[in-house]
């Protein structure tokens, strides 16, 4: 389909966001009218992520244009977790293409858990898309570098650039996550045995665990975000990351698959390309406009954290975000239409 279009002029709307004052408002508000929601609990299946602080809480919304808003503790530092597939993939098609990427990696829902082993076997050994833990270890696998250590050193530069800041492993997180990743080493081997894994896939999956324990917060996820709401070009560094295109590939995958089992559920109340991670973040992406961040680690049982997600629903709502949303058109001249009602 990529060669029908091509040649084809893109042209882009996407609207704009009210003023400084009521996006202000609307966050704070966003933060005031979910920080009490009850229910979910935190990630334990990594150990470390089971001692974080239920209480902490943040939202911070990033303009296309550089301007900030945030509230609560935006600014607290946790770890990436799944969050960091997206960006990682954007790097992996900035890098080899469209095409490659596509075959390799794919693109479709599994409609199954996160770290399904099942739906390797049921897809022919193909991972389907980058936001599930196969298809990630594929994506890893592609990034640029000789040696393991190259390949870390990419990913970490990487999502700095996204982030408008270097971006540090947290050492913590990364050790409790490598002595319990079994299940990742299990995935890349299987992975390796079908022929997508072109590497040794412990190495893989080494790499690809730091990449989740890089330390972040809700302000650097809204950064991040935003970077892939305007072509690519970080809206505080000015740096352009990765192309426009490698953006609309990146923000489609998101929308079909970044909240895992729940992405079609996602996309019907929020309306807006989004990924989380077990640590409790969320990075959602207004095309055009901004990029919400929101931290809380209190989870559902899919693994999204409870109150970034009500924050999220309000703030789309509020400022006019979802991609879906449509009103009647009110022509220039109702007159033209008159005598045509039956």
């Amino acid at each position: 389909m990529e060669q029908d279009i091509a040649g084809v002029d893109q042209s882009v709307s996407t609207g704009v966001l009210p003023g400084w004052e009521a996006v202000e408002a609307h966050v704070v508000a966003a933060y005031e009218r979910s920080r009490t929601r009850a229910g979910g609990a935190v990630a334990d299946y990594i150990p470390i992520l089971a001692a974080a602080d239920p209480e902490l809480f943040g939202v911070c919304v990033a303009e296309v244009n550089g301007e900030v808003h945030s509230a609560g503790d935006a600014e607290v530092g946790f770890s990436i977790q799944s969050i960091s597939k997206a960006f990682v993939y954007a790097l992996v098609c900035e890098e080899l293409g469209h095409e490659v990427v596509h075959e390799r990696v794919g693109v479709n829902n599994t409609g199954l858990a996160f770290n399904s082993v099942v739906a390797i076997e049921l897809n022919d050994g193909h991972p389907m898309n980058p936001m599930v833990n196969a298809g990630a270890l594929a994506t890893t696998a592609l990034m640029p570098g000789r040696t393991p250590e190259l390949q870390w050193e990419a990913v970490r530069d990487g999502l700095s650039r996204f982030a408008g800041r270097s971006l540090q492993l947290d050492t913590v997180v990364y050790e409790s996550e490598a002595a319990t990743n079994q299940r990742n080493r299990a995935i890349a081997a299987l992975l390796e045995s079908y022929g997508r894994i072109q590497r040794d896939p412990s190495e893989i999956v080494d790499v690809y665990t730091k990449q989740c324990a890089l330390r972040v917060s809700a302000r650097d996820l809204a950064v991040m975000g935003a970077t892939l709401a305007d072509g690519g070009v970080n809206p505080v560094t000015g740096e352009q990351v990765v192309s426009a295109a490698v953006c609309r590939d990146t923000l489609a995958v998101m929308a079909a698959n970044g909240l895992y089992e729940r992405s079609g559920e996602w996309l019907f109340e929020i309306g807006l390309p989004g990924k989380s991670g077990v640590a409790g973040g969320i990075v959602t992406i207004a095309p055009g406009k901004a990029g919400i961040g929101v931290f809380s680690p209190l989870l559902d049982v899919a693994g999204n954290s409870v109150r970034g997600q009500r924050a999220t629903a309000y703030l789309s709502r509020a400022l006019g975000l979802n991609i879906f949303a449509s009103d009647v058109h009110r022509s220039k001249h109702p007159e033209s239409h008159q005598g045509q009602e039956s």
